[in-house]
């Protein structure tokens, strides 16, 4: 009996941490060739190669070196690559069943795409997840990508209903949990073995962590400023952990900001650190500011306090029943937030449903046996 073979596609960091769990279930499958397929549209060597060491994953069957570009380049190339991977597995007769994608990066919808011209059924994890802001490229690639792939792995009960308004047939809809979970669960312990925080003199529960990346926060010095003042601010009484992106290390740079930056006692700024070792700091942190989704998941499950400086979020289960509140680039609400989680009055809460650590042992499940 032939194998069920598994086009898996990842293109950036953030892909890794969802396809992790997802490969490890797949493993006790005999009948399943899982094959690993890297667009390289993120691809530093030495991140990249901390990451699959940690995250104990095979290195990547095909690899496709789209490298970085526009969004239209970056899609053109994935687009016309990973066709011809799949024309190619179909010359050999060993076609691929399906192609499995993750999140929403521009390689998510562009494998696809090709996918569906070549009429091979796609499976999307995370899918539903909307912001129903159309300025984020994210948020074009998660709609396009639901629309042409067949089987939707839904993490959270919102995607579900997004869905359904969409008009996507319920045989196609499947609410597994979120598999960024099971890669936290499943790193949490070396995590904490890390000695990340012993190197920069923190505490458990007596520090920030801060991420900051996103145009809307960073581009505008208008906008930069106050947000770094209140931090700043802040660090006075709560060291604050910044790793950097280099992204906004050039803001900071470009606006004058980087005197106040470095003037201020209570900031460790930092280099865009490994996962284990970041996960090391989010976990034991008192309060998390960032823009990140996937921050705002995981500080959900850890019931960390979590700042989320965006307008809105396609992860609203993290605010409805989470630890997250939105306080967009307003420096005032996130000063008042930051004065709440350190006067104790910060909201409590909940770990949703199905986010347990074993989405990915779901999902498989579906992949394999349909059910």
């Amino acid at each position: 009996m032939a194998k069920l073979r598994l086009a898996c596609i990842v293109g950036a960091r953030p892909n890794l941490m969802k396809m992790a769990p997802l490969l490890r279930a797949l493993g006790p499958y005999s009948d399943v060739e899982a094959v690993l397929i890297h667009t390289g549209q993120h691809y530093d060597k030495n991140l990249s190669d901390v990451f699959f060491e940690q995250l104990e994953m095979p290195r990547p069957d095909v690899t496709l070196e789209v490298g970085s570009g526009s969004h239209a380049v970056q899609t053109a190339r994935v687009l016309e690559r990973f066709e011809g991977v799949l024309v190619e597995a179909d010359r050999q007769g060993r076609p691929f069943d399906r192609v499995i994608v993750v999140g929403d990066v521009n390689s998510t919808m562009a494998a696809t795409l090709a996918a569906a011209k070549l009429n091979v059924p796609v499976a999307h994890v995370e899918a539903g997840l909307r912001s129903f802001d159309r300025t984020m490229p994210e948020e074009i690639n998660r709609i396009v990508t639901d629309a042409i792939a067949d089987l939707l792995l839904v993490s959270e009960p919102a995607g579900m209903e997004n869905l359904r308004r969409e008009g996507h047939p319920e045989e196609h809809l499947r609410l597994v949990g979120n598999v960024m979970i099971d890669t936290l669960k499943f790193m949490l312990p070396k995590a904490r073995q890390c000695d990340t925080l012993a190197k920069m003199g923190l505490e458990p529960g007596k520090y920030g962590v801060v991420t900051l990346h996103r145009p809307s926060n960073v581009d505008a010095a208008e906008t930069l400023r106050p947000i770094l003042d209140v931090l700043v601010d802040v660090s006075e009484s709560l060291p604050v952990v910044f790793p950097i992106h280099p992204r906004t290390q050039e803001r900071i740079k470009r606006f004058g900001l980087a005197e106040k930056m470095d003037s201020a006692g209570g900031m460790i700024q930092t280099e865009p650190l490994g996962y284990l070792e970041f996960l090391a700091l989010t976990s034991q942190a008192k309060v998390i500011v960032t823009d990140s989704g996937g921050l705002q998941e995981e500080s959900t499950v850890l019931g960390i306090p979590c700042l989320t400086a965006r307008p809105n979020t396609e992860r609203p289960i993290t605010v409805g029943q989470g630890t997250s509140t939105l306080v967009g680039n307003d420096a005032g609400k996130l000063r008042s937030c930051l004065a709440s989680v350190l006067d104790g009055t910060y909201k409590q809460g909940t770990c949703p449903e199905l986010w347990d650590g074993q989405a990915a042992e779901r999902i498989a499940r579906v992949l394999v046996e349909g059910s």
